[in-house]
């Protein structure tokens, strides 16, 4: 299975955004960098300046190539939560000066924290899911998929557009706009859904 990552994809409301069609910013993460089951989180050693970033993500469920837009949504069977951790330091590394890409700082082992899925049915409206990240009890981040850019079917019908998504592949679709800091280690990071606690992430 893959992943499929895309950056800068929140607003915070929806004055903020662009009147005309937004290219998204695609990169990928190899399946290693998966946390699952609230399994504890060891910082990479080569990084200082490790962030959380809380995303909806979305389960594909049948092979997808080639799909229009109004079609993307048949393709995902289920909806978790994830933490995008990024490696800043990194990251920036990577960019400065050559514009390089991101799988360093992006796609170390245990560098996405994940939920277990939950059926895409639970979901009546995927325009209007509301989810958050407490990070030692204090609320750090909190988004709604109205606010995304690119909303998740355009996503998907642009990425199955240059790759086949198959079953189990999974779509990260950006994190909220503000509210993304630093993990530290004895930090204890948790992910709501709905209201509902979808993970638990200890830092060691």
């Amino acid at each position: 299975m893959k992943i499929i990552a895309i950056g800068k994809n929140y607003v915070n409301d929806l004055s903020e955004m662009p009147k005309e069609e937004v290219v998204p910013i695609i990169f990928t993460k190899p399946d290693t960098s998966l946390l699952e089951n609230d399994a504890d989180l060891e910082l990479p050693a080569f990084s200082n300046d490790v962030w959380y970033e809380v995303e909806l993500a979305y389960r594909i469920g049948k092979t997808c190539k080639n799909v229009s837009e109004g079609e993307a949504l048949s393709y995902i069977d289920a909806v978790a939560l994830a933490n995008d951790l990024t490696a800043k330091d990194v990251l920036k590394q990577s960019r400065e000066p050559n514009k390089g890409p991101w799988a360093l700082a992006k796609g170390f082992d245990g560098a996405t924290p994940i939920s277990e899925f939950l059926p895409l049915t639970q979901f009546p409206d995927i325009t209007n899911i509301d989810f958050s990240m407490r990070v030692n009890g204090v609320e750090t981040q909190k988004g709604n998929s109205g606010l995304m850019i690119t909303s998740v079917e355009k996503l998907i019908a642009y990425v199955a557009g240059i790759m086949t998504l198959n079953p189990g592949d999974v779509v990260l679709t950006g994190t909220p706009s503000k509210g993304a800091g630093k993990v530290n280690s004895g930090d204890e990071m948790v992910g709501y859904l709905e209201g509902q606690k979808m993970f638990t992430t200890k830092v060691k």
